[in-house]
């Protein structure tokens, strides 16, 4: 008996504790005076401010169990059709697979008036500093518009490392007021590592790449872009199998021989072929690579060339080969990977925003939508109910019928359902602010600043307006 429960013990090493207390009976052992110290161990009181949660409530089970079916929403050839039908009728999505070779000179300036003008409203520099017209007149430019010839050879490249794309060919920051640090006006979006790029600018500098990607067209900076003929990147994009990348965020493996390859931050939906140790050896750059995946990496060689490199992910990685199936337990659980992180607009601060966390949860399933909340609220990628500024009715009798991962809209942000607790709709966002009426109705505000768990129907847009006053768009992603 006493070599059986060994064996349970080393069997059931998820329940540790649990385990050894079983495995020796002695009431003196070291596991029993170690299951006494973590039941004497004082943890502090949960305080929140958000109303309406409760400490369970930021454990994905705890949703998980909640749901009435866990059926699969839709199949792989499904949501190849659905993405199909988003490039063909969304204007903010990008076939490059279907991409002109040539554009004229007038298709590229629309692309880059699209995000190189003026604010219309005053901005501000991080030191207090108005951002004045001699200021735009010196990034228009580094926008070089007038060096664009009438017709426009489109180059190809692909992204190697974790990049912010901008306003205009610049890092500097501005700012909407001074209070304001956390939003850099610039910032338009991320972009991640094996994500195709269609190149159609340089600016005057030559520092930066106008680039086109599957949903947005915006300035990044040369160093992270290999450019490459564009055959051979569609064959590197379309090559099978593929790795997923399933967690908020994984790294390659330690290379101390390459690196270019050497722990590069994959963000949740990037996918990158898969190779076999019968392609690249048994020592990839001095490792054994029976215990990670391998994986095909775009790397920039010192031209700027695109150049591939056998990299490892350790198995132990949150990565999975091929896509997540599509069914609610785990867009809870993707979504979930994210919480607490910090917000940022626009993938800055190494995070995401509102669009750029829903968006990455459902690519790790393959779905791909437009970038920004209002395009994506606008657009017809999903089934999609509407809502007129004063149809409260239509409003709350569609929050009676969510479903889990529906995606609600209001002017600016996106949240994604959870679940109801006794009526109660919550969501998952990534968020800035937090203002509520107290019961003694007086109003709240404070900061949440990441990616929160919140009740619906308290929250506040202003005094005068609740969020679900402003929701003018529900998506069921089916």
């Amino acid at each position: 008996m006493k070599i059986k429960n060994i064996f349970v013990c080393l069997l059931g090493a998820a329940v540790a504790v649990v385990a050894l207390s079983a495995c020796d009976q002695t009431p003196q052992s070291a596991a029993g005076s170690y299951v006494t110290s973590l039941a004497s161990i004082s943890v502090p009181e949960y305080v929140s401010d958000v109303p309406g949660v409760t400490e369970s409530m930021l454990g994905v089970g705890f949703w998980q169990h909640r749901l009435i079916d866990d059926l699969v929403r839709l199949s792989e050839s499904q949501i190849h059709d659905l993405n199909a039908a988003s490039f063909s009728s969304d204007p903010n999505m990008f076939q490059l697979d279907d991409f002109p070779s040539v554009m004229s000179k007038a298709e590229v300036v629309s692309l880059i008036d699209r995000v190189s003008q003026p604010a219309s409203s005053p901005r501000v520099f991080p030191d207090g500093r108005s951002v004045e017209p001699a200021d735009y007149a010196e990034l228009a430019q580094a926008v070089d518009r007038e060096a664009l010839p009438e017709d426009v050879a489109v180059q190809w490249g692909l992204v190697v490392e974790r990049v912010s794309m901008r306003s205009f060919p610049t890092q500097r920051r501005i700012l909407k007021n001074i209070d304001d640090q956390d939003l850099d006006r610039f910032q338009e979006t991320g972009a991640f590592p094996g994500q195709r790029l269609a190149i159609l600018h340089e600016s005057a500098d030559g520092e930066w790449w106008f680039a086109v990607n599957y949903h947005y067209a915006a300035w990044i900076p040369k160093r992270a872009v290999a450019v490459g003929e564009r055959d051979e990147i569609n064959r590197w994009f379309h090559k099978q199998p593929r790795l997923t990348v399933t967690g908020a965020q994984v790294r390659t493996n330690f290379n101390p021989e390459e690196a270019r390859t050497s722990e590069v931050v994959l963000d949740m939906g990037v996918s990158l072929p898969l190779l076999s140790a019968a392609d690249v050896g048994h020592n990839v750059h001095g490792q054994n690579p029976y215990a990670s995946h391998i994986v095909s990496l775009p790397v920039r060689g010192d031209s700027g060339n695109l150049e591939f490199e056998p990299t490892l992910i350790g198995r132990a990685q949150d990565v999975t080969p091929g896509k997540l199936e599509y069914h609610p337990s785990l867009v809870l659980q993707q979504a979930f990977k994210f919480l607490g992180e910090r917000y940022g607009w626009g993938h800055d601060y190494n995070g995401r925003d509102c669009t750029g966390f829903v968006g990455e949860v459902y690519k790790s399933f393959g779905i791909l939508m437009p970038r920004n909340s209002g395009q994506q609220g606008s657009s017809g990628f999903a089934p999609t109910k509407r809502f007129a500024p004063e149809d409260h009715a239509a409003r709350a009798e569609a929050l009676e019928h969510l479903n889990v991962g529906d995606l609600i809209y209001i002017p600016g942000h996106v949240m994604m359902y959870i679940g109801e607790v006794d009526g109660e709709p919550y969501v998952i966002h990534d968020v800035t602010g937090l203002s509520y009426y107290r019961s003694d109705e007086s109003y709240y505000q404070g900061t949440l600043s990441g990616v929160s768990v919140t009740p619906l129907k308290p929250l506040q847009l202003s005094k005068e307006k609740s969020f679900i006053d402003g929701i003018y768009a529900i998506k069921t992603i089916i």
